[in-house]
């Protein structure tokens, strides 16, 4: 007689596959990573005898811009699971592609307003508001790269793969990646920009 649970037919399951269990582990050390940035923001700030006020020196309407620009795009991946969920080949792809879209168009945005810092000899080096700021909104940055490059594969994987009984809880991982790269901006933002 086997003692092996899994080959049992009604042993009972968590109803989280081993996928989903792995990328809420690995958002939970992003959370961690992130918690540590902020809390270290927070002392630093506590800490200093002056600390400028983010909507004098940073560019609060193309960050509120961005803001929604990431909110829309929390929405368009959600549609796009929705439609890998129902089978929607086509519906897949134009969700997909628009939050690839919105992506880039972030990344632009944060580049004028990097741009436009690096104008005025505003670095990491110059201040520790600047310090923290680049490195915050430059450690997201990253992660919204990485999110165009998991999205795009997706999205070039849907060519080919998108009957396969896994490809719509691919799409859900990496839609839950992209709510927490949502999440963590919509703290950057008023802690920034609006303090």
């Amino acid at each position: 007689m086997s003692t092996a649970v899994a080959a049992h037919p009604d042993a009972p399951t968590s109803g989280v596959t081993n996928a989903k269990l792995g990328i809420w582990l690995f958002l939970a050390s992003e959370v961690m990573l992130f918690g540590t940035l902020f809390t270290t923001y927070l002392v630093l700030r506590m800490g200093a005898a002056s600390w400028p006020r983010g909507w004098d020196v940073l560019n609060v309407p193309m960050g509120m811009v961005n803001t929604f620009v990431l909110i829309t795009s929390s929405v368009t991946i959600l549609l796009a699971y929705v439609k890998a969920s129902e089978k929607n080949k086509s519906g897949f792809q134009l969700y997909m592609g628009l939050t690839i879209l919105l992506s880039f168009a972030f990344l632009v945005i944060k580049g004028f307003e990097y741009g436009a810092h690096f104008a005025h000899g505003e670095f990491p080096s110059t201040s520790i508001f600047n310090a923290v700021y680049f490195t915050m909104t430059g450690l997201h940055g990253f992660h919204v790269i990485c999110g165009i490059i998991v999205n795009s594969g997706l999205l070039y994987l849907s060519g080919e793969d998108f009957e396969h009984p896994l490809f719509a809880g691919r799409v859900e991982g990496a839609g839950l990646y992209w709510h927490f790269v949502d999440i963590v901006w919509i703290f950057l933002f008023p802690a920034l920009y609006l303090l």
